[in-house]
């Protein structure tokens, strides 16, 4: 480890020191490094704008953590995050992916590349598009996902982009204009511009878009906190979004794992399978508790409604209510796992020949893919995004989700 003084820096006795990679880090002056499933690899620079904290991080080679707060996130080669930074656990920042100074994290999943401003607050979110340094997904300055409402609940994560292309590196990137934000749960295709200073609430699924709310109209309607109008499309965008996390936990399995190497050892490989996990796992506790409001929902809704009140969306609430658990044990129970094997192993041994051919350096091999294997690739993992998107539905048949 560099370190003009290393007295000035602070390593808890749970540290694995060998899971530090000596002379090819360097933690700079005030940093705290805690946590037994700490791993830091060479060439990572800790503190270099101010302290810096790390608890139960895994760090990848040649990350950059400039000052701040990290805890249970994982960096991939070349990450980097600004001063003052603020990342919580299930946080996945893949190769190259970066934040600027002031940015907070939690449940944040950024595909290689995705480049965040200043002053952002980004959690609840998966994001992916671009194919390299110069051609990437960004995040305006002073932007914010909104991820908790009126109701007191969290389902509102939002996939910008999705999992089994955004994995190829080949899509176009996203835009969200700064000083702007988005109103979780949401859904934005690739190619996507929201203009700057724009509040975004809905669903964009055209690709290559220019969006901007600047002089709509305005509406100011009255509001009862436990009402929701609707909550088709909360739930089908929640379930969507957790149908592609996972599949992103397949493609962990049985990609990354191949890249096995001195730049991506095991226990960073570990690392990814342990948030993405959380990450699953936090989504279907927070969409659980939205189904839980469902029966206090239809009393309210009945109240203010009456005889207007729509039996409907009173079957919606009720069937949400009592059905959440199977839903839940269906997710929980592995339900991407199957589907689509021919396809997924076809993929495989065309991976796997890139790399006997051009090296384990995971963005040459994928980027290096023809276009018929990243297709391959893509056809799998949107399989297991239908396949549990798909039977979770199923379970709630008066939602009308397969239509």
């Amino acid at each position: 480890m560099k370190n003009s003084n290393q007295d000035n820096f602070f390593i808890s006795e749970e540290v694995d020191t060998s899971r530090i990679s000596g002379d090819g880090v360097t933690i700079h002056p005030g940093c705290r490094i805690t946590g037994s499933s700490t791993l830091i690899c060479k060439g990572a620079i800790l503190g270099e704008e101010g302290p810096v904290t790390i608890e139960n991080c895994q760090v990848g080679p040649g990350v950059r953590l400039k000052g701040g707060y990290f805890r249970n996130a994982v960096f991939l080669k070349g990450a980097s995050m600004g001063s003052g930074a603020h990342v919580r656990e299930g946080t996945i920042l893949e190769e190259g992916a970066s934040g600027a100074h002031t940015v907070g994290l939690k449940q944040t999943i950024l595909f290689p590349y995705v480049t965040l401003g200043s002053l952002i607050n980004f959690c609840d979110c998966l994001m992916a598009g671009g194919t390299g340094k110069e051609n990437h997904t960004e995040v305006g300055s002073s932007y914010v996902h909104f991820n908790f409402t009126p109701n007191q609940d969290k389902a509102t994560a939002s996939l910008i982009g999705d999992v089994p292309r955004g994995v190829m590196l080949n899509q176009a990137p996203i835009f969200l204009g700064g000083q702007g934000g988005l109103v979780g749960p949401s859904r934005l295709s690739y190619g996507t511009v929201i203009a700057a200073g724009s509040i975004y609430r809905k669903d964009e699924l055209r690709p290559n878009r220019l969006i901007s709310d600047a002089g709509g109209r305005a509406v100011n309607i009255p509001y009862e906190a436990g009402f929701y109008r609707s909550i088709k499309r909360i739930v089908r965008n929640n379930i969507l979004y957790i149908a592609n996390l996972t599949a992103l936990q397949q493609w962990y399995i049985h990609v990354r794992a191949q890249f096995v190497s001195e730049d991506f050892p095991e226990p960073l490989l570990n690392g990814l399978h342990e948030k993405v996990e959380m990450a699953i796992s936090e989504r279907l506790q927070k969409l659980g508790g939205f189904a839980d409001k469902m029966l206090e929902s239809i009393r309210i809704y009945r109240e203010l409604v009456q005889e207007k009140a729509s039996d409907k969306l009173i079957r919606q609430k009720t069937e949400l209510y009592e059905k959440y658990q199977e839903v839940e044990a269906l997710i929980s129970s592995g339900a991407g796992e199957g589907g689509l094997v021919e396809t997924r192993d076809a993929f495989l041994e065309a991976v796997s020949r890139d790399i006997q051919a051009s090296g384990n350096d995971y963005p040459t091999v994928i980027k290096g893919l023809n276009r018929d294997n990243q297709a391959l690739g893509s056809r799998w993992l949107q399989g297991i995004v239908d396949g549990v998107s798909r039977r979770a539905f199923e379970l709630l048949p008066s939602l009308g989700l397969l239509e």
